[in-house]
């Protein structure tokens, strides 16, 4: 079977026969997700056994249970095994750090990922309009979609 997220170059294989390495081999290969606890659901929905969410606090420190309070991009984890043995990490990744996307293009994979993406604009843009005397910005929607430009291709947020 061949996984590619959309919008990726790239591809993950499952199968029998696809490579000559020793099943459960491979370790720490990452899959980077917009919502921690999303794909956990997705995953135990069709049967596959995955770790509690946890986060980090930092290098040299152990694992704290749950996503991380701030739902940082890069803090939030969860682990499972493919059917070979493979150990699997998934990060959650709100926001990538500049240089890590292509500035000129924005794609969501999923109606959870740009649910999600809403989510922080709007709890962003109530900060915005709080900084603004409280009044209801009639612009709201530009705000919203260069907040979410900015996001994806790791740029500075607007205020």
């Amino acid at each position: 079977m061949q996984f590619t997220p959309p919008g990726s170059p790239a591809s993950i294989h499952f199968g029998k026969g696809v490579t000559s390495a020793t099943p459960g081999s491979a370790q720490g290969l990452f899959l980077v997700v917009s919502d921690i606890e999303a794909a956990r659901a997705e995953l135990i929905g069709r049967g596959v056994d995955v770790s509690d969410s946890f986060h980090v606090a930092g290098p040299g420190h152990p694992p704290i249970p749950g996503p991380d309070p701030e739902r940082r991009s890069y803090f939030s984890y969860a682990t499972f095994k493919d059917p070979d043995g493979n150990t699997w990490l998934l990060q959650e990744v709100t926001a990538r750090f500049p240089g890590r996307v292509d500035a000129n293009q924005t794609t969501f994979s999923s109606v959870a990922d740009l649910a999600s993406a809403f989510r922080r604009a709007a709890a962003a843009h109530g900060e915005h309009e709080k900084r603004n005397g409280g009044r209801h910005d009639e612009t709201w929607p530009d705000w919203y979609a260069e907040y979410l430009v900015a996001e994806q291709a790791g740029k500075d947020l607007p205020q």
